[in-house]
């Protein structure tokens, strides 16, 4: 059963002074397949699936549609369908990885275009700029700024962005630069650690779109029996999407939909949005009231205080997110969400970093965390976080996202 209709609303999306839609209609989980595939190839069910998905969010207002190169048959499939609307009317992003070479970045965007089978995009992202070194292979002479601006001088591009799984401090830097009109990043509950970044972004009047608030924001298509009780009487999906949404620095969300009726549960976060921080406060509060009653509020405010980035950190730990998935875990319940990250960790390259904490070695821990004030207890919650999440290596589903 389809909801009752409520009106998408829509923020101005930073300097490009795009109308954006508060939910953006992600491409990564309606395709058929995360690698490139013959055109024959794709069933038609799945098919059907994919552009009634997509008439879906084009009825609910969601007209922004984002895909990138790197989500397999996405932009082919797209191609289908996208041509049948009216160009004016609907936003269309694409996103190409930083390359070796000007020429193979702008060879890349080519192939992107021919598969969606439209003259421009609306908004063209270099995606994953997750490292220093990789902002600085985008910004350098004939490299994949260069490009862009080209293809924008030409009309082929209007806006260009880059979309990110880095640390806060490289968001922000690649933000400073002045050089992107918008970012994708993540930010929501469970991960407030780029808040920084946004609000670079937001002092440089750049659009700022959220990344899979619904999957990497806790799992909430499948949340834990104690969330739900305490998102009680929201959804913990509509509760997520509320308390981002409260914030006017951010401007849309992406949902990843992977059939029509994906949408419905945000849908209905649109009847609460006027009073987005007044109702989502209150359950925030819940919620960090609760990993205060079972972690303490000393470790539940300031766990993270005087943590070093993995890369500085003997066999390259991610200790950050480590502690940061056990908090909710322990916390919220949110094991299974914590292990769909762990097992990532040291499986994703730069698009997840670091490695998970199978063998962590005290006396090596004990000079980087130093300046952290639960410098002697985080070795055994390192040791209970692995006991708890770790199943086996993931691999992540696209090499580009």
């Amino acid at each position: 059963m389809i909801p009752p209709m409520q009106s998408m609303k829509y923020r101005r999306f930073g300097r490009t002074e795009l109308q954006m839609p508060v939910f953006s209609c992600g491409g990564m989980r309606y395709q058929h397949s995360w690698k490139d595939v013959a055109q024959d190839e794709i069933p038609e069910d799945g098919q059907r699936n994919l552009e009634a998905t997509i008439e879906r969010a084009i009825a609910a207002g969601i007209n922004h549609i984002e895909t990138a190169r790197g989500y397999g048959s996405s932009e082919m499939q797209l191609g289908r369908i996208l041509p049948r609307f009216d160009r004016d009317k609907i936003i269309v992003q694409t996103k190409v990885a930083p390359q070796e070479t000007g020429a193979k970045f702008l060879e890349t965007f080519e192939t992107s275009m021919a598969l969606l089978q439209l003259d421009h995009v609306d908004l063209f992202s270099v995606h994953g700029i997750n490292t220093a070194e990789l902002l600085e292979q985008t910004l350098a002479p004939g490299g994949p700024l260069e490009v862009a601006r080209q293809l924008q001088r030409e009309g082929r591009v209007r806006f260009i962005g880059f979309s990110t799984h880095g640390s806060c401090a490289d968001i922000v830097r690649a933000a400073a630069t002045g050089e992107f009109d918008y970012v994708n990043l993540h930010w929501y509950f469970v991960n407030d650690f780029n808040w920084p970044a946004v609000e670079e972004a937001t002092r440089r009047d750049m659009g700022v779109f959220i990344i899979s608030p619904n999957d990497k924001g806790g799992k909430l298509y499948a949340p834990p029996p104690k969330l739900v009780d305490f998102c009680a009487p929201l959804s913990p999906m509509i509760f997520n999407d509320l308390y981002c949404l409260a914030r006017p620095q951010v401007h849309t969300l992406s949902l990843g939909a992977s059939r029509p009726s994906d949408f419905d549960e945000h849908l209905k976060a649109l009847e609460f949005y006027d009073r987005a921080d007044e109702i989502s406060r209150p359950i925030a509060e819940r919620l960090r009231a609760e990993l205060d009653r079972v972690l303490g509020a000393d470790w539940a405010r300031g766990w993270w205080r005087g943590l070093p980035e993995h890369d500085d950190v003997p066999g390259d730990v991610n200790l950050l997110e480590i502690l940061r998935l056990w908090t909710f875990a322990k916390g919220l319940d949110l094991v299974d969400f914590g292990k769909m990250r762990y097992n990532l960790l040291g499986n994703a390259e730069h698009w997840f970093p670091g490695h998970n904490a199978a063998d962590p070695d005290p006396a090596s821990l004990a000079d980087v965390l130093k300046d952290s004030p639960f410098a002697e207890r985080i070795p055994a919650i390192l040791a209970e976080a692995h006991d708890l999440l770790f199943d086996k290596p993931v691999q992540r589903l696209s090499t580009a996202d």
